[in-house]
């Protein structure tokens, strides 16, 4: 397991680093095979924080980390085909100072977007279950009250955007989930908080079938820069 970087040791979240709440998610990090060519030492192998710009106007909240992307580079996004398709498009969008994410320490930093993921460890088959997220639901919580001057939530897949109106929903904000079905674009505002906009996952699955392409991830990112400029409403 590598060493933790001194600027990640309390992964910015207190007690986040060492959380093993999900006894299958524990399990699993202690099972999982590495990638061909290397070893466990090589993964990061732990929750995985969310990272960027603390002062930003876009939080971008997916669903977990990949086996082999951030489970392995300790960074959402990191190292896998999400974020191949997903860094330089945000990288167009002026959200990222570089096209590439390969490591932590690779010079990428966000500008006005933060990202983080709905469940913070890998599991199993890429399939969180109801406990876990509701585990990692109070992580959600703490990283959105200290962006102070969020406007647009962003939610990659119907997981990660039903965790977020769960929140919701235990906060009083809204009574009924089904009041906001998910759909590729879908746009809501709940009373005076963030916009939240719906988009298909970037997974590699959804690349390769069409179900997201380019033009449709670059057109949400300029409604979500557009919503967090104010300029719509």
């Amino acid at each position: 397991m590598p060493p933790i970087p001194p600027d990640r040791q309390d992964m910015s979240l207190p007690g986040l680093v060492g959380c093993r709440k999900c006894p299958r998610l524990v399990e699993y990090l202690g099972s999982l095979p590495p990638r061909k060519g290397l070893e466990r030492a090589d993964y990061w192998n732990r929750p995985v924080a969310g990272f960027g710009d603390t002062g930003a106007r876009v939080f971008l909240l997916g669903l977990a980390p990949g086996a082999h992307g951030a489970n392995r580079t300790g960074r959402p996004f990191t190292g896998d085909g999400a974020g191949d398709f997903m860094y330089p498009l945000l990288h167009e969008a002026g959200f990222a100072s570089q096209a590439e994410a390969f490591e932590m320490g690779d010079g990428l930093v966000l500008r006005d977007l933060y990202i983080s993921n709905a469940v913070k460890c890998v599991p199993p088959e890429n399939k969180p279950v109801a406990e876990e997220f509701n585990r990692c639901r109070p992580y959600i919580a703490e990283e959105l009250k200290r962006l102070s001057d969020l406007r647009v939530v962003v939610a990659l897949g119907q997981g990660a955007f039903t965790s977020y109106l769960r929140l919701l929903k235990s906060q009083g904000v809204i009574t009924r989930l089904s009041d906001f079905p998910f759909g590729h674009g879908a746009v809501y505002r709940m009373g005076d908080g963030p916009w939240l906009v719906a988009s298909y996952h970037t997974s590699r699955y959804n690349i390769q079938t069409k179900r997201m392409t380019v033009k449709m991830f670059r057109d949400l990112l300029g409604r979500v820069a557009a919503l967090a400029a104010g300029e719509n409403g």
